[in-house]
């Protein structure tokens, strides 16, 4: 029993077969396409899959976006299921005042993050930054329990506001240095210090909270290029989502298989 996975971000769409839905499963193939080529997948990359017998995705775009992918769907006799995040699933508590609410790929990431975390240690806390159009800050105690986290702007999206709200500026291509000496540095860091910033007083709270020091994990596109400049130690884990995809799915056929 095969699974397609689908991760949809504001970008870009990536995609991976797995062989069984099962965190141990196998990759059969994947792929990625930007959301403005996303027409073209049902005759283009998966006209030669196999017929998937699950899907699973997760989406932060809109419901438009949603409509598309799933006309791509349709050359498959396969029911689209979207992850909602929920008041627990796969081992993690969700702490949101209205969990509903809390971004799926927020919640899906804690997931695979979680379990990350378990497999390389005796439980501990845990703080995961997604790096992407936006930046996400999440803090999770010991016990699997999300206490809450952060949301900004990504680098981009802080460059691209001070050009059009401020006279004069224009977006960077600079380096990030200590002491910035001219405008396009003085941007690129300003912005890569403020992320870091947000993600070092995070830390600090939850290690205050629960008195003891957080496994750091970091994922997304772009945490390559935050790596360097953070406080911390930071690991960097790519395919989170993925995995906590393949971490729902598995405990769902398994409620399905009881009953």
């Amino acid at each position: 029993m095969n699974l397609l996975a689908i991760d949809v971000g504001n970008t870009r769409l990536k995609w991976t077969l797995y062989d069984r839905p099962a965190a141990d499963a196998q990759v059969l193939a994947h792929g990625v396409e930007f959301l403005e080529q996303l027409d073209r997948l049902a005759e283009g990359a998966w006209a030669k899959l196999p017929e998937p017998d699950r899907m699973l995705g997760c989406i932060v775009a809109g419901q438009a976006v949603k409509y598309r992918v799933q006309e791509q769907m349709e050359l498959w006799n396969v029911e689209p299921r979207w992850v909602v995040a929920s008041e627990a699933e796969a081992g993690l508590t969700n702490g949101y005042d209205y969990p509903a609410r809390l971004g799926a790929d927020r919640w899906v990431a804690m997931i695979g993050a979680h379990h990350h975390m378990l497999r390389h240690g005796p439980p501990r806390p845990l703080l995961l930054v997604m790096v992407g159009t936006a930046v996400t800050v999440e803090a999770i105690d010991q016990h699997g329990r999300f206490l809450g986290g952060l949301i900004l702007p990504g680098h981009g999206v802080m460059l691209r506001a001070l050009e059009s709200g401020t006279a004069g500026l224009h977006v960077p291509t600079g380096e990030v240095c200590e002491f910035p000496t001219n405008t396009s540095d003085a941007l690129t860091s300003g912005g890569t210090f403020a992320i870091a910033g947000a993600c070092e007083r995070m830390a600090q709270h939850l290690t205050r909270h629960c008195g003891a020091e957080p496994m750091c994990l970091m994922t997304g596109g772009a945490g390559w290029k935050m790596l360097p400049s953070m406080t911390r130690s930071f690991e960097l884990v790519e395919n989170l989502i993925f995995d906590g995809l393949l971490l729902i799915a598995e405990e769902r056929e398994m409620l399905i298989s009881r009953y």
